[in-house]
């Protein structure tokens, strides 16, 4: 006769149904930058609806972001971007810049270095787990616990260089502010949170690089627009005091590190919109300054 074996007693868990933690669903790459160019070109028209006090155009308008998925959506796109299978995050080309900074045999800063990370997607990028920084991060529409929800152009100024920074990241950020002139304004206002040029002269192994400003852009900004080119680019940095430090081109982006050399407080001539390239495929990316 078999012996039974005796049941051991269940317990409220066991009588739970399994939790279920949805996954989204991952977005194709030509998804994705439907998506994403679809948000930029009704946030544009949004801000014009506005600019002309259309109230039913502005309404109609929001309506149709929603439809896509709202601001939610469309940063799913931004981090699903990310992603190593779509070329991973830009912050891995940063600290490959970095490398020599950081070798071994190289003198350790005085303190640990400071950057502001400006549109952050996420706490655990490659320069997040480097352990060299000490790091800000801010977003429009903050998703993840440990990116603060502020407007870069509506932080407070630095009081003094306690509150300044080595490095600031703006990694497809530029791009999707709708206006040449605020574009503009953005990386004038850059100069106001990085260090003085002078804060790593001593140091060999960071002047090179620090204080600094990443920018990442979408290749076509730069290669394919009516109103930029590179020369135009780095004439316009050049006016805030920064200098070129190193670039990097892909099929999709361009990546450049721009080392402040100066304290310029903005360009002694403007730079308007002016017509570089002509042609109908040309896209309409822009930088106003002054």
């Amino acid at each position: 006769m078999a012996i039974k074996k005796k049941r051991q007693p269940k317990t409220l868990a066991a009588g739970r149904p399994p939790v279920f933690h949805p996954r989204p669903k991952s977005i194709s790459r030509k998804s994705t930058k439907s998506l994403i160019n679809q948000h930029h070109l009704l946030e544009k028209r949004k801000r014009q609806a506005i600019a002309k006090g259309d109230k039913a155009a502005e309404t109609a308008i929001e309506a149709e972001i929603e439809e896509l998925g709202g601001i939610e959506r469309y940063q799913q796109a931004s981090l699903q971007g990310q992603r190593h299978d779509r070329g991973g995050d830009s912050s891995k080309t940063l600290m490959e810049w970095f490398k020599p900074c950081f070798a071994e045999g190289q003198a350790a800063p005085d303190r640990p270095l400071r950057m502001l990370e400006v549109g952050a997607l996420s706490t655990q990028n490659v320069c997040s787990k480097s352990g060299h920084f000490e790091i800000e991060r801010i977003d429009l529409n903050s998703q993840e616990e440990g990116i603060l929800q502020q407007d870069f152009m509506a932080r407070p100024l630095p009081r003094d260089d306690t509150e300044r920074f080595d490095v600031i990241s703006l990694s497809l950020v530029l791009n999707f502010v709708p206006d040449p002139r605020e574009r503009g304004n953005m990386l004038l206002r850059t100069t106001q949170f990085l260090c003085g040029p002078e804060r790593h002269s001593s140091t060999w192994s960071l002047r090179d690089f620090f204080p600094s400003l990443f920018l990442v852009l979408p290749a076509p900004c730069v290669a394919n627009s009516r109103y930029m080119d590179e020369d135009r680019l780095i004439a316009i940095m050049e006016s805030l005091g920064y200098a070129k430090a190193a670039s990097k081109t892909t099929h999709r982006l361009v990546y450049y590190l721009w080392r402040r050399e100066s304290k310029c407080l903005g360009p002694e001539s403007p730079f308007p919109k002016k017509e570089i390239r002509s042609g109908s495929s040309r896209n309409n990316f822009a930088v106003v300054l002054g």
